[in-house]
């Protein structure tokens, strides 16, 4: 019977509704009967309530009435018929089991024990416990011969064991006695035999009151006496045996075991039928009724019956006298039976088959209650391998408990097949396991085509079915994971059955013949729509194909090996779509973007919205997983290729963008803040496409393609493509930083040019003010919102840049000292603010060829000079302009500058005249001493006429001055004796570094070259200048004032950072 199909509506399957009159199982007839029985017996109730029972026949009346569902009428009829019918012959059924500690009569010290019981229709009253007098009647002389009852005599035991039943009849269980004597038997022997059995004194006075009393006479051992009103339906205990006289009052126990129970009950159906089978049909009634009440339902009834139902079965079964093996019997009978049409939880008949097999006794049982024992056998494992076979429906995983249910059921079936009644009754024994397989095979097939009946679509299209197959791969998919992950394990502990292969197999199959049958008409002219169901198809029959990976071993191939092979027709329109749909995505992440930073991030949100988009490409080919590998390999080149396009495009038109918005704003600051977001996107998408050969995994790709596809192939489909890539995308970071790069110049240009017209009153350390603010402005936001390698070339544009343009300003005429101290002090502000003490260019980025030789396009040589005080020294020519543009050096390699007095020049001279001068004092500290004598020819020459062309900016219109560079003597040369000279005391150098060895000729010593006019005021930007003691009326003595410090964002250093006194910078400040 299909549990399902008997739940009415709004009840699960196997459940029943609370509503449900189960009496019609039974006819009225046979109701009416089994309640006359039932009646019949609470009437004839016998015994003492047990303390679990209910004593009050009055309430057990009520009981069974609606447990029959019985009106007062029905009732009142039944009960009237029942009182009128003749009452059953009362019976006790004793046995007498055993006993210990009896006294021994004979002469050996044992005794010879028997046992003489009956009935005493008036009992007598108990005699008081303190009362000294003991009762002297016997069963002999108190019940008729006729009904007295004897076991068997135990020869020399003083713990005979008899285990005898004898059937007791009585009529009023209110005044009758149940009277027990154990008797030891004195058999008539010789006295020489006795004499033979002697062992002490004790015995040898058993012989001589042996004597005394009359041949054959037992000698009593003691008696039991017990009400039957004091007994309860069943009793098993031990008792006392009494003494008739104060002699030896302790005599023993004995083990007796009763049972009230009726003979010739009145009842019809006790009459016509077997008591268990009585029992059965009242057991089923009630339990009926037990699980109707039951708040939870049946499936969670645990078999648990109440005290009301438990108090009727008790009666009727001892009443019936039926042994415990056929309650058992009865009892699996009818919960066998009731499971099948109420499906409670079977746990309760697990009891049941393990009692019949501990008791299983084939000879007790009559041919037809074999046949019946065996019929139930056949019936449960037939529908317990019918409700597995339909266990998704009947076990369902949303309803509490099912999976309890389930086991329970596998765990009766099993124990009832491996029982002995089972063996020896159903011949041949069916094979459990088998049967379950073959009705879990069959089983899984109606599911799916139930499933696919009920998933079948309205309307007959390839795209309709497309999303059908879809939804019905979902529900395969989903049971293969419960089968392998909840009921695989059941089936495996009790049955040693997979149900996951099982189950797998067996959809495989089904599956893959039904998508051929629906796919056979898909060709390339298939729509869009379709293409994307395909698809989603496709990805449900891969993730059913990698299921196989549970199997524990199979044998042949699969039914969906070859799976992909139904979409080759669908796969570019999905490679189509893939790509359509990035480049709407990015094309609309472009038209949305503002160009602003994406939260902590320096790119902007189309970014973010293109790396979603490549994302989505790559869980494309990991969905795809295409199993051919050349066909894969082509798969990944064309998603490259798409990929690439869009990365290509993007930089396009995120240009594009930017130009627009920076149009539409009209705001120069705000385009370069827009060039800055740009530069930092395509840097960004460089970085998402060197991402991609791990992301595409192109390791596993190779070796899925090897000896299939040419390494070299590989290399220029894949590795060569994106390398191209990559280039183009660093074009374009070039290409725009170059731009962004060009919209500073044209405010660096501007300032420096501002610079170079200042007035000459205003200090350099002011006039450069403006300038480094501007690059503070600038370079603080490029920092910030540049990544840092798009900000180290953008400072490298920006170097050469300010370096062309410092050189443009120099003019085609000499400038003013002042000039070339303003263009000097922001070169060096430059310098530091570009180097940010390492944070920004590193400094071999900084002196670059240009730098070096900045200053040689200023001025005409103004002579050649030796190496000061180094032997062997010789001259080379140095041009004046080199002072500001060569940077610092090795201590050892320190240029020291000075002002040098020229010697008077003679007019219309020529140029190879060797100038002469007089001898002079030092004016200042820190001017250097030349020494006098002639010989050491280290001065430079000094043309004998005015110099044609410009004089050089730093020579300030005194004639008789000039500059020259002196150099430190390298370590190895012996320095000649220098008059004055302060070595400690000298200002940061800044020429360029030229080895003692460059010197090419030794000039002669100039003759009248005798002093230093004065040194130069300090190189350094932030140095004070230098001015003859006492101050002059062309040098006036002046404080020195403070520039206020740039901002650290970028670590730019302060222009007029002062020197310390001594005229050393400390060595981390030094250029």
């Amino acid at each position: 019977m299909d549990p399902a199909a008997e739940s009415p509506p709004g009840t699960l399957p196997g459940e029943e509704s609370p509503e449900m009159d189960l009496s019609h199982r039974l006819s009225r007839e046979e109701l009416a009967l089994l309640y006359e029985e039932v009646l019949y017996t609470i009437l004839h109730r016998l015994g003492k309530p047990e303390p679990q029972h209910v004593g009050d026949c009055r309430e057990l009346y009520c009981y069974v009435q609606k447990a029959f569902g019985m009106d007062p009428e029905e009732h009142s009829a039944i009960m009237q018929q029942v009182m009128e019918l003749e009452s059953p012959i009362y019976c006790l059924k004793a046995t007498v089991k055993e006993a210990k500690g009896i006294l021994g009569k004979d002469v050996s010290g044992l005794s010879d024990p028997y046992c003489l019981l009956g009935i005493e229709a008036r009992s007598q009253e108990p005699a008081h416990p303190e009362h000294k007098k003991r009762m002297k009647a016997v069963v002999k002389d108190l019940i008729p011969e006729d009904q007295i009852h004897r076991t068997q005599v135990m020869n020399q035991t003083l713990s005979p064991v008899w285990n005898e039943t004898f059937i007791l009849e009585f009529k009023d269980v209110e005044t009758a006695s149940f009277h027990l004597d154990m008797w030891d038997s004195d058999v008539v022997e010789s006295m020489r035999h006795k004499l033979g059995e002697l062992t002490d004194l004790h015995g040898l006075k058993r012989i001589f009151k042996d004597a005394r009393k009359d041949k054959g006479q037992d000698d009593f051992l003691g008696n039991v006496v017990v009400r039957l009103k004091d007994l309860h339906c069943w009793n098993d205990q031990w008792y006392q045996l009494e003494p008739r006289t104060e002699t030896y009052p302790e005599r023993g126990h004995c083990h007796l075991q009763f049972l009230l129970t009726h003979k010739k009950r009145a009842t019809t159906s006790s009459r016509t039928q077997p008591s268990y089978t009585v029992h059965r049909h009242l057991l089923q009634q009630l339990v009926s009724h037990e699980i109707l009440q039951h708040q939870a339902g049946s499936t969670s009834w645990d078999g648990e019956l109440s005290s009301h139902a438990s108090t009727v079965l008790y009666l009727h079964a001892t009443q019936k006298d039926l042994s415990d093996f056929h309650q058992d019997m009865a009892q699996w009978l009818a919960y066998s039976k009731l499971y099948q049409s109420l499906e409670f939880n079977s746990s309760c008949l697990l009891h049941q088959i393990t009692s019949i097999e501990y008791r299983w006794v084939q000879e007790r049982l009559r041919p037809e209650q074999k046949a019946e024992l065996a019929e139930s056998f056949q019936s449960l494992l037939t529908y317990g391998v019918s409700l597995i076979r339909r266990f998704r429906i009947i076990f369902p995983l949303s309803v509490p408990r099912s999976k309890d249910r389930l086991q329970s059921l596998l765990r009766v079936l099993v124990q009832m097949c491996k029982t002995k009644a089972f063996h020896e009754l159903c011949t041949p024994s069916p094979d459990l396991p088998q049967m379950v397989s073959t009705a879990l095979k069959s089983g899984t097939a109606e599911w799916f085509h139930m499933q696919k009946q009920h998933l079948k679509p309205m309307v007959k299209s390839i795209e309709e079915n497309s999303k059908a197959l879809s939804k019905l791969l979902l529900e395969v998919i989903e049971d293969l994971k419960q089968c392998q992950k909840i009921w695989n394990k059941l089936f495996i502990i009790n049955l040693k059955l997979n149900i996951f292969s099982i189950a797998y197999l067996e959809l495989e199959s089904l599956v893959a013949e039904h998508v051929q049958e629906q796919l056979h008409r898909v060709d390339s002219s298939m729509s869009k729509p379709t293409a994307e169901s395909l698809f989603d198809l496709y990805r449900k029959l891969q993730e059913l194909w990698e299921m196989k990976e549970f199997l524990p071993s199979r044998d042949g191939p699969l039914a969906l090996s070859n799976f992909h092979q139904w979409f080759e027709e669908a796969l570019p329109l999905w490679l189509q779509k893939a790509y359509s749909t990035t480049l709407e995505r990015a094309h609309r992440a472009i038209q949305m973007d503002q160009l602003k930073p994406y939260g902590y991030h320096k790119h902007s949100t189309s970014t973010v919205d293109l790396s979603t988009c490549y994302a989505q490409i790559v869980t494309t080919w990991q969905q795809l997983n295409w199993p051919d590998p050349e066909k894969a390999f082509m798969i990944m080149v064309n998603l490259l290729e798409d990929m690439c396009k869009i990365s290509l495009m993007y930089c396009k038109l995120i240009k594009e963008r930017a130009e627009a918005l920076s149009l539409s704003e009209q705001n120069e600051g705000e385009a370069a803040n827009k060039l800055c977001i740009v530069v930092n996107n395509i840097k960004q998408l460089r970085l998402l496409m060197l991402k991609l050969p791990e992301q595409l995994d192109w390791n596993q790709l190779e070796q899925r393609t090897r000896g299939i596809i040419d390494p070299q192939q590989i290399q220029n489909a894949l590795h060569n493509q994106l390398d191209s890539t990559v280039a183009c995308l660093d074009h374009e970071v070039r290409d725009v930083v170059q731009a962004l790069a060009t919209k500073m110049e044209k405010g660096i240009a501007r300032h420096i040019q501002e610079l170079s017209s200042c007035s000459d009153t205003q200090k350099p350390e002011d006039s450069i003010i403006p300038l480094m603010k501007f690059l503070e402005s600038e370079l603080q936001y490029l920092n910030e919102h540049l990544v840092q390698e798009n900000f180290k070339s953008l400072l490298t544009l920006l170097w050469h840049h300010t370096l062309s343009v410092l050189s443009a300003a120099r003019g085609p005429q000499v400038p003013s000292v002042q000039h070339c101290q303003r263009l000097f002090c922001a070169l060096k502000s430059l310098e530091r603010c570009f180097h940010a003490e390492g944070c920004g260019l590193p400094l071999e980025t900084i002196n670059s060829a240009a730098f070096q030789v900045w200053g040689w396009g200023w001025g005409v040589p103004l002579g050649s000079f030796g190496r000061k005080g180094c032997q062997g020294g010789h001259p080379w020519p140095v041009h004046l302009s080199m002072c500001l543009a060569i940077p610092s050096h090795p201590p050892h390699r320190r240029w020291r500058l000075t002002w040098l007095s020229a010697l008077p020049q003679a007019a219309n001279s020529s140029r190879n005249t060797s100038a002469t001068g007089s001898s002079s004092s030092i004016e200042q500290e820190g001017a250097q001493c030349i020494p006098e004598d002639p010989s050491t020819s280290w001065y430079p020459k000094i043309p004998a006429e005015p110099l044609p062309g410009p004089v050089h900016p730093l020579h300030d219109g005194d004639k008789d001055s000039i500059l020259i560079l002196v150099p430190h003597c390298p370590a190895g040369h012996q320095l000649r004796e220098v008059r004055g000279c302060d070595h400690q005391s000298s200002v940061p150098a800044l020429g360029a570094e030229t080895p003692c060895r460059s010197a090419q000729r030794h000039q002669p010593h100039p003759a009248g070259l005798q002093r230093l006019q004065r040194p130069l005021r300090a190189a350094h930007p932030g140095a004070p200048a230098r001015v003859p003691r006492g101050g002059g009326p062309d040098h006036p003595v002046q404080e020195e004032r403070a520039a206020p410090p740039l901002r650290r964002s970028l670590r730019l250093p302060d222009p007029r950072r002062e020197v310390p006194a001594g005229g050393r910078l400390p060595a981390a400040h030094r250029v």
